[in-house]
């Protein structure tokens, strides 16, 4: 298979079901910023030596991948099939409640390991943890486009929570990036 195909060359991109649409496009722009947040998750992960803390993160990318997905469906809409309809069979794109709970399971066990909080800190640290601050602020990028774009077109208001979580989660992982590399917060 060719990566290029040319069929972006007028300036449009296909949506999932095939509909094209400007490359600029909010649908677009919205997947774009969660593509990104999974890139610049990926560069995190590469600086993270405990391989517990890697697995999670590399899950969460899935997890991005699929949100991804959800966004470049024009067909997704607000309300999901409800747990009594006849579905297809689960896929990698399927999407619920469990993963917001496994955020936040996942802050609970970090925070237990962190010094409270006495005040703000800036992001930076060690390598890995610079990088989950700068993850963060894409994800409440992407959080915001997707709270604009539902406004204007509907969408699965858990989309929404779980961007939110999620910006929680790599506030949390940042700090413990520190705490695994003895590298102190960066107080303000």
């Amino acid at each position: 298979m060719k990566i290029y195909t040319k069929t972006g060359d007028d300036g449009t991109t296909a949506l999932f079901d095939g509909t094209r649409v400007p490359k600029h496009h909010t649908r677009v722009d919205l997947y774009g910023d969660v593509d990104e947040l999974n890139s610049c998750l990926g560069i995190a992960v590469s600086f993270i030596k405990d391989k517990t803390f890697q697995a999670e993160l590399k899950n969460i990318q899935k997890d991005l991948f699929a949100l991804g997905s959800k966004f470049a469906n024009p067909k997704e809409k607000k309300h999901p099939p409800k747990a009594d309809q006849p579905q297809a069979g689960k896929d990698k794109a399927d999407f619920g409640d469990e993963k917001i709970l496994a955020l936040e399971k996942a802050i609970d066990r970090m925070e237990v390991s962190l010094q409270p909080m006495k005040s703000f800190i800036l992001p930076g640290g060690s390598p890995a943890s610079a990088f989950l601050h700068h993850t963060r602020t894409i994800c409440r990028r992407a959080e915001r486009k997707l709270t604009a774009f539902s406004e204007r077109e509907g969408m699965e208001s858990l989309y929404t929570k779980y961007l939110n979580r999620l910006s929680d989660y790599l506030f949390v992982a940042a700090r413990f990036a520190n705490h695994l590399e003895k590298t102190p917060d960066v107080p303000w």
